[in-house]
Parts: C-alpha cells; sequence; structure tokens
C-alpha cells in the first residue's frame, strides 16, 4: 500500500501480485490491476520469482518493485528481472551479493577502512583455529550466519567449553533458515546501540547518506521501536558514519536505496555491522526528518534519473518514531497471535502517520510476518513525538488479537527511553511481562471508579488490592467542583 501510495502520486499504474490467503487484502483492491500468483504457502507464491516474472511480462509492466521482504534481497532473482528486460527497483544482482552476504560486506568494508569489530575475516572451517581467534579477542563472542539475519543462526558464547557445540548449532539453524550454513565469529560488544544510515546512490555516481535511524529497542533480535535521529550521535560521528556508509556504497557500485548498519558501543566508537540491500521497513522515520518520499526517489532512480540534491541540501528537521504493531503476544514471549480483527481504529490527528495492511473483519494470516502496521509520530522535538506517539497509541483500537502496542507504551513511558540511555538489551534489562499486567489493571481500576461514580483523590484503602492511580489535575479540579 505504502508504494502504491506513491506510484499514484507520479501518475505510475500498479499492478499487485498476491496469494490467495491475500485476496482480500486492501493492497489487492487498491491496485490498477491484481494476479493471484499461487497458495498461502510464500514459497508457492511471494518467493515464487519465475511465477512473478511471468505475470509481469504477460501484462507488460516496465519495473517490479520488491517491497521489504520474500525476494527483496534475492540477488538471483534482480538478475532474472534485468534478464526478462523488466527493470528491477533497487541494487543490481552483483552489489546486492556483495553487500547481502555479511563476509563479503565485511571484506569490503575492510578495504575501505570502515571501523570493523574483532572477529575472523572468513567463515569457521577449523574449529581449532575459531578457538585460537576466540581467546584472542576475548570472551563473550558471537557466532553469526554469513547469510540472511533477522537473529537466525546466531549465538552468544562466554566460554571456551561451550564453542564447538554453539559453532554447530549456528550452522545448522542457519543452513535450515538460508540454505547456507556458513558462520564467523565476532567479538560480542556491551552495552551496544544499533544505528543505521540510510543512503540514497544514483546511476551516475552520486550517493548521499540521510543521516540515520536508532533501532536498539528490539526482541529475538528484531526491531520494534525505531526513531530519527538517534539521541546518541553527535554531528561529528554522524558525518563520519555516513561518510563511511557512502564509501561503502560506492565501492560495490550500489543503486537505489539501501541501509548499513552500524553497532555503537558506550564510548560511541561505532562498528560496521551489515548493509541491508533493500528498503527498510522503517525508513518512514527517515521521510518524516528529512521531507523526502524514499520510495519515489527508488523509482526515480531506477529510472535513470539523477538525484535532486547534494548532501549539503539535506537537513534533519524535528524528531520521529515508529512502532512496529504486530499480531504478538508481549506477555507471552512475543509469540505471534492469530484472529479476526473483530474492531480495527487507526490513530488519527496532527503528526501521526499509519502505514497499515489490514482492515477491520480481516484474519490474520499464520503463512506470513505477523505485522499489522507500523505506527509512526512526528515532533517539533523527541519529546513531543514521544508525546504523540503516546497519544496515538491509546488511540488505536484493535480487538480479537494481542498486539505489541502495550509494550510499545511501556518502553515509550521508561526513563531510560526517554532519558535516551538504553541499548540492544532493553528488553533483557526492563521488561516482563508483570510491567504490562499491573498498567492494565491501573487503567481498568480507574474506568471502574469512573462509571461507578466514586472517583476520589485519596487512593482506597490498600486492603482492596489495587495499585496506586495518578489523578490528573483537570480531574481533581473537577472532583473539588462537584
Amino acid at each position: 500500500m505504502r508504494i502504491m501510495r506513491s506510484c499514484k502520486e507520479m501518475g505510475i499504474s500498479t499492478v499487485a501480485v498476491f496469494s490467495e490467503t491475500d485476496r482480500n487484502a486492501p493492497f489487492v483492491c487498491y491496485a490498477d490491476e491484481a494476479v493471484c500468483i499461487g497458495p498461502p504457502a510464500s514459497s508457492q507464491s511471494y518467493l515464487n520469482g519465475e511465477k512473478i516474472i511471468k505475470v509481469s511480462k504477460q501484462l507488460k509492466v516496465d519495473a517490479i518493485h520488491p517491497g521489504y521482504g520474500f525476494l527483496s534481497e534475492n540477488a538471483e532473482f534482480a538478475r532474472s528481472v534485468d534478464k526478462a528486460g523488466i527493470i528491477f527497483i533497487g541494487p543490481p544482482a552483483e552489489a546486492m551479493e556483495m553487500m547481502g552476504d555479511k563476509l563479503s560486506a565485511k571484506a569490503t568494508a575492510k578495504k575501505q577502512n570502515v571501523p570493523m569489530v574483532p572477529g575472523t575475516e572468513g567463515a569457521i572451517s577449523d574449529i581449532i583455529e575459531a578457538k585460537k581467534v576466540a581467546k584472542e579477542i576475548g570472551f563473550p563472542i558471537l557466532i553469526k550466519a554469513s547469510a540472511g539475519g533477522g537473529g537466525k543462526g546466531m549465538r552468544m558464547v562466554e566460554n571456551e567449553n561451550d564453542l564447538e557445540e554453539e559453532v554447530k548449532r549456528a550452522s545448522s539453524e542457519a543452513k535450515s533458515a538460508f540454505g547456507n550454513g556458513a558462520v564467523f565469529i565476532e567479538k560480542y560488544v556491551e552495552k551496544p546501540r544499533h544505528v543505521e544510515i540510510q543512503i540514497l546512490a544514483d546511476t551516475h555516481g552520486n550517493v548521499v547518506y540521510l543521516f540515520e535511524r536508532e533501532c536498539s529497542v528490539q526482541r529475538r533480535h528484531q526491531k520494534v521501536v525505531e526513531e530519527a535521529p538517534s539521541t546518541v550521535l553527535t554531528p561529528e560521528i554522524r558525518k563520519k558514519m555516513g561518510e563511511c556508509a557512502v564509501s561503502l556504497s560506492k565501492a560495490c557500485g550500489y543503486v537505489g536505496a539501501g541501509t548499513v548498519e552500524f553497532l555503537v558501543d558506550s564510548k560511541k566508537n561505532f562498528y560496521f555491522l551489515e548493509v541491508n540491500t533493500r528498503l527498510q521497513v522503517e525508513h518512514p522515520v527517515t521521510e518524516m526528518i528529512t521531507g523526502i518520499d524514499l520510495v519515489k526517489e527508488q523509482i526515480k532512480i531506477a529510472q535513470g534519473e539523477k538525484l535532486a540534491f547534494k548532501q549539503e541540501d539535506l537537513k534533519i528537521n524535528g524528531h520521529s518514531i515508529e512502532v512496529r504493531v504486530y499480531a504478538e503476544d508481549p506477555a507471552n514471549n512475543f509469540l505471534p497471535d492469530i484472529g479476526k480483527l473483530v474492531s480495527y481504529k487507526i490513530p488519527q490527528g496532527v503528526g501521526v502517520r499509519v502505514d497499515d495492511g489490514f482492515e477491520e473483519g480481516m484474519n490474520i494470516p499464520i503463512y506470513y510476518d505477523p505485522m499489522i502496521a507500523k505506527l509512526i509520530s512526528y515532533g517539533k522535538n523527541r519529546e513531543e513525538a514521544i508525546a504523540r506517539m503516546i497519544r496515538a497509541i491509546d488511540e488505536y483500537k484493535i480487538i480479537g488479537v494481542e498486539t505489541t502496542l502495550p509494550f510499545c507504551k511501556f518502553v515509550l513511558q521508561h526513563e531510560a527511553f526517554t532519558s535516551g540511555n538504553f541499548d540492544t538489551h532493553f528488553v533483557n534489562k526492563y521488561f516482563t511481562p508483570e510491567k504490562l499486567f499491573s498498567e492494565s489493571e491501573d487503567e481498568a481500576f480507574v474506568a471502574s471508579l469512573i462509571s461507578s461514580g466514586l472517583m476520589k483523590t485519596e487512593k482506597p484503602n490498600s486492603s482492596n488490592n489495587h495499585h496506586s492511580v495518578p489523578v490528573s489535575r483537570w480531574k481533581k479540579n473537577r472532583i473539588s467542583e462537584e
């Protein structure tokens, strides 16, 4: 939906390809044309590149936008699209291969003098050599899959005795998830921040960076809350990271929108992590602070146009936050939840944006990522962006499935987040399901008092086993008047 809206504004007709389970999805109805390409299983539909290209040729489409998942980082698909005489709205297959594989990306980054986390230069082939490297860089270490992401094939090892077994497990998981069992070792960075740089590169050699996104609030190594700009970067560090991202993209002949990810330690040293060779899910926060439509820029670049702006033209304006609204139960280890959206009402108002793909009455399918929507807020500063996001979360009404909205509100109200003093361990450090239960009990208690007309400025006797409930000045004034 988000991509097609930009296309419509540019006067470009769209074709949606969909699986049988998505037949009634909003994006199917929104497109100018829509074609079913297979059964619900992604392997028989959204990952069927041959079928997608066949449909594209039949309908004489000019270009394919791969979105954020499925085939979006598949170099072979990009190559096949190009061979079919269709424009692939993304980087060349060669750049995708170079940056999509973490080991290849690390080698390229090293040549460009981009700061690197200490570790092995290639895949682990000898456990004795692996133990030697681990001892040299010091425990704890991380074992990481060369291909893919999302935390799959990743293990933290705290001592030498566990190394061999964890290497085997990580390799097996990587093989199962990505068809590639290659793993490597990196030094485990203590208290890391996850900060990424957005880049745009045209076919004429022009590359710019559109500043950074902070993505440190994660569960299972996957992002849940993102913001731009980061609270931790100084202008000097931002510039250095941006220039590293630009030099890396030039080195691999990158074209289009991409993201160079870094880890930032407690001393504000930054280290290259990986490159995402596609548009990121969290791209709206960058759009909000720069005023640039990244999808339109992708399309213009694919059409052979030069970037219409230079680095010095870009400025950070205000602050933006995005929370991912997943059909997951944060009280049950963030396990996916399925069911019908019995009630679905999105928030509105100044500084609030919703990029969603569902409507009231639809079912959340079991076949794909359980993301329902992305909720984005914008403010003149971080405090206003946070306040608007909390207001928007309160207005977002979803009944029928559990969602991550209560967790996101917990994050935004936590002192560690509001102070900017947090890292990728936020969930493990501060969150337990009981925190959500206590908040919901407070809200239910307030609601019951209001409905029964018993609201008082004083908390009832503690024997009632209720939590303390703050009363607003507005409510106090109303009570005193009555």
